[in-house]
């Protein structure tokens, strides 16, 4: 009986008999991969391609790293993928600029989990599609036009003058967004929030923000008519 592969990590599984005199260095890459699958860091640089991650068979391969950091600034809408039937956890940290551009980790034909800003996930692929199992939120300070992802928390800074912040386009039910007047600025230089094509609070026009020290947050309800809706204020 030959060797095989193992379905999600891709370590060899020693037939009885087989690898004599190779046993030892297969068993050590094994180990390595083990290793690199509870402990191993990844840094991906992404800005004009879409990144597949590699599952080489029998040997260390950076999609089975634990952790992996995205860096780099969109130059378009990408993906990081891994491949289909693949089950892994994964701790993704989204340090990139996303420049008005979406980013979204999946499996190659899932439909995945689209990445925010600045924010920390842990993922997990069931080897059909990537589901997001928790997400640590950051605080961002923006202070010029910027098109922002779905659980964005922004401290807006309007003290150079008027900034607009644009919503998530396609929100799904469920998607939350935060604003903080971080200067106290608002009164006068006001925050726009651009709709995207959605309403908000029951309205089809942008909302506009005059209120020194404003807090609040949107929720987006699925109802096309009511749209984003206030979740405080």
């Amino acid at each position: 009986m030959a060797n095989s592969t193992s379905a999600n990590l891709k370590l060899t599984v020693q037939a009885t008999g087989e690898n004599p005199g190779t046993w030892g260095q297969i068993t050590n890459t094994n180990l390595l991969i083990l290793e690199q699958a509870i402990g191993g860091y990844d840094a991906l640089n992404v800005t004009n391609t879409s990144r597949a991650l590699t599952f080489t068979n029998g040997a260390l391969s950076n999609g089975k790293n634990e952790v992996i950091k995205l860096t780099g600034t969109l130059e378009a809408n990408l993906n990081v993928t891994i491949p289909d039937s693949v089950e892994k956890t994964y701790i993704v940290e989204d340090a990139t600029d996303h420049a008005g551009y979406t980013l979204t980790f999946k499996t190659s034909s899932g439909t995945g989990v689209l990445l925010c800003e600045g924010h920390t996930y842990t993922l997990y692929s069931d080897g059909t599609n990537v589901v997001k199992a928790g997400e640590n939120k950051k605080w961002r300070a923006i202070s010029s036009a910027e098109t922002i992802q779905a659980g964005a928390k922004i401290l807006a800074n309007t003290n150079g003058g008027a900034v607009t912040i644009t919503l998530p386009a396609s929100p799904s039910l469920g998607d939350e967004v935060h604003f903080v007047d971080q200067g106290y600025d608002f009164n006068t230089n006001a925050l726009t929030v651009g709709r995207n094509g959605s309403n908000i609070a029951n309205s089809a026009a942008d909302l506009v923000v005059n209120t020194q020290g404003a807090a609040f947050g949107l929720v987006y309800s699925g109802d096309a008519t009511t749209g984003w809706t206030y979740t405080e204020k």
